[in-house]
């Protein structure tokens, strides 16, 4: 601080000071930080406060509430970050301190990269296909949980399998789930679960954790292990806001090991309650369908069978009798018409009758030496005999003259 700005006889008081002090160190521009968390105290508010140290100093940090909300990662002691924020003096008790808008593990960036990096890789190898993925079933007889033996998830997922359906075995399969090592026996136990045939479906993950702490479930040999098991897996790694890539490469992705538990157990009361129902629907279905098989066989008893062979009988009878009737009919009138054309015929043969001719008075007349019927007087000579034939009897006669 320049000697001309301030007199060298100014009298300051504390507060002057640490507004004085205040006012410079807020003229700084945006830093990056890095540094070790300690004693940290997250408020009820939202805002957290802590420490950032590193071998030889400490300086004090705080993260208001808006800005924390962005957090990808529980902060915790021991947690090597790097911020970015604005120096600042808390003027109460003359501390300085760095106001934080911006934090990340160390290193978390080059973790996200190879990550992402590793699921592009194993994406184009077809292993996180949605066509591969295997159906969970829904009444699994035993579950198997691949998991640390002593963390907070194993006892969720138990808890919640207890309370869910007693009638459901859980299978642990322990394994690390955090370090170098934690993969090698996560991709053992997976395995082992398949060759045994040991359950139903494979829950695999544990709690939540840094993005590092989190690291061996994003491991190739795990999303193979995963992507090559028969048996179904769900994976439930870390809070909801946590993803690894064993979450692409399961069949399915619970958001924690509870909700793991709560996919893959089905509720018992529910199951009791669904079949309760589904009783009595197909109780209620088969005596509607009884009724109506009474009502139809009533239909069928001697009394309703003489009714309704009546109902069909009486017009088929009507129907035969008129039909008949007009037969009857037909045939009267046709032997009617027959009849008088008969008669008619008759009488046109009896007038045409030579006897019918007879008996209206005319005679036929026959040369008696050769019996030729006389229809000329020319072709009788004077003095021939003749027969003359009328109705009744023969009368014979000689030509005495023609003309």
């Amino acid at each position: 601080m320049n000697e001309t700005l301030i007199p060298s006889d100014k009298v300051f008081s504390v507060t002057e000071l640490n507004n004085l002090i205040k006012e410079l160190l807020e003229g700084f521009p945006t830093i990056n930080l890095e540094g070790e968390i300690s004693n940290y105290r997250p408020n009820s508010s939202g805002h957290l406060y802590f420490n950032l140290k590193d071998q030889n100093s400490v300086i004090s940090a705080v993260m208001f509430r808006g800005a924390a909300s962005y957090l990808t990662f529980a902060p915790k002691d021991g947690t090597k970050v790097q911020v970015t924020g604005k120096l600042s003096v808390y003027g109460p008790q003359g501390k300085y301190q760095i106001i934080i808008s911006k934090m990340s593990i160390c290193g978390e960036g080059a973790i996200l990269k190879m990550i992402e990096d590793r699921k592009r890789k194993l994406a184009q190898e077809g292993l996180f296909d949605q066509a591969v993925k295997k159906k969970i079933p829904i009444f699994p007889k035993t579950i198997g949980v691949v998991t640390s033996p002593t963390g907070a998830a194993l006892r969720d997922i138990l808890q919640i399998t207890k309370r869910r359906n007693k009638c459901v075995s859980v299978i642990v399969l322990p394994a690390l789930v955090q370090g170098n090592e934690a993969a090698e026996t996560i991709v053992r136990q997976i395995r082992n679960a398949n060759r045994a045939k040991l359950c139903d479906v494979l829950i695999v993950g544990r709690g939540g954790g840094s993005l590092e702490d989190l690291l061996p479930f994003s491991e190739e040999s795990v999303v193979r292990a995963i992507y090559e098991s028969e048996i179904p897996v769900v994976s439930a790694v870390g809070h909801e806001i946590d993803w690894a890539l064993s979450d692409y490469a399961a069949d399915l992705r619970a958001p924690t090991p509870s909700a793991a538990a709560e996919i893959t157990v089905p509720e018992l009361a529910k199951i009791k309650a669904a079949l309760t129902q589904y009783s009595q629907s197909i109780y209620q279905e088969t005596m509607n369908r009884l009724q109506k098989i009474r009502l139809t066989v009533k239909s069928f008893d001697p009394q309703n069978l003489e009714l309704k062979f009546r109902s069909i009988e009486v017009p088929l009878l009507t129907r035969f009798d008129n039909a008949k009737e007009a037969i009857f009919q037909n045939i009267t009138t046709k032997i009617r018409d027959t009849r008088q054309i008969i008669d008619n015929c008759v009488t046109v043969l009896e007038n045409a009758s030579p006897q019918t001719i007879f008996d209206r008075g005319y005679s036929m007349v026959k040369i008696k030496e050769s019996g030729k019927i006389l229809r000329d007087s020319s072709e009788v000579k004077t003095g021939e005999e003749i027969e003359i034939i009328p109705a009744k009897g023969k009368i014979k006669a000689q030509v005495l003259e023609t003309n």
